[in-house]
């Protein structure tokens, strides 16, 4: 169990939830649970890249919302009974190719409040080097 926002989450939870869905398909896997962020990650593969191998930007933009709204749910269903969080938008620029290994998306908090959330979402390669840069908004609704 580790701690996010004050709620008790564990890696095996996370993981559970995604798997009938884009993020299971896609093998987006959550790694890593802090106080303020959580780290996720996905590989290069024929599922995540365009047709000249490398890494699809769709594929970025999905693992930076998948993550951004698991860390908005958490918060939400732990503070708010019978309210959930939706992407409002998503914005992303792409900056460096990859062509294998795995991609590493960081997601901090930049405002939660009762009725947005918006977060700031790093994805890196295996190198550390900066591949995308994205900025989810969420909707809080009932």
């Amino acid at each position: 169990m580790a701690t996010f926002f004050n709620q008790e989450i564990n890696i095996e939870t996370l993981n559970g939830m995604g798997q009938q869905s884009m993020a299971g398909n896609l093998e987006i896997e959550f790694t890593e649970i802090g106080e303020d962020f959580l780290i996720a990650k996905m590989p290069i593969n024929s599922k995540t890249v365009q047709p000249m191998g490398m890494l699809h930007g769709g594929a970025s933009v999905v693992l930076a919302e998948t993550i951004g709204s698991v860390a908005s749910n958490i918060i939400v269903t732990n503070q708010e009974s019978g309210k959930f969080a939706v992407g409002l938008a998503i914005n992303a620029n792409h900056l460096r190719p990859v062509t294998s290994g795995y991609v590493f998306a960081r997601c901090t908090p930049l405002h939660t409040g009762k009725t947005t959330h918006v977060w700031d979402i790093k994805i890196t390669n295996e190198d550390k080097k900066l591949v995308c840069t994205s900025r989810l908004t969420m909707a809080i609704v009932s």
